[in-house]
């Protein structure tokens, strides 16, 4: 396996649509996708599966049940497995998700924003 380095501006520069989670890497059993948001999303959970938003550029609001939290730039939250979640974006936000490979980006929800095979960048 060949070890090489990423850059984030350069592989964000690649990304030209919505809410279309893109591979960047892999560890473990988990991947590393990169997405760019805005807009909201739709409530969804996953059953399985945690999952960790980095924010890399902008602000992402993370709805949830109890409340929501405001994710800046340079800042990370962890959903855990089971927790309602909505994000939204008011304006373009560039995050990193670090999640298990089986992981659909929609969770418990099938719909046209289902992305069962995220492609590599």
């Amino acid at each position: 396996m060949k070890i090489e380095k990423k850059n984030l501006k350069e592989k964000f520069s690649l990304i030209n649509d919505y809410w279309n989670p893109r591979i960047a890497g892999e560890i473990n059993d988990s991947h590393v996708k990169l997405a760019k948001v805005k807009g909201e999303f739709d409530w969804h959970h996953h059953v399985n599966e945690d999952e960790l938003f980095l924010v890399n550029k902008g602000t992402l609001l993370m709805r949830l049940k109890e409340g929501d939290i405001e994710i800046n730039e340079g800042e990370f939250i962890v959903i855990p497995k089971g927790v309602e979640h909505k994000p939204v974006a008011e304006k373009e936000v560039h995050i990193l998700l670090i999640e298990p490979k089986s992981t659909l980006n929609t969770g418990n929800v099938k719909n046209e924003k289902t992305i069962t095979r995220p492609e590599w960048i």
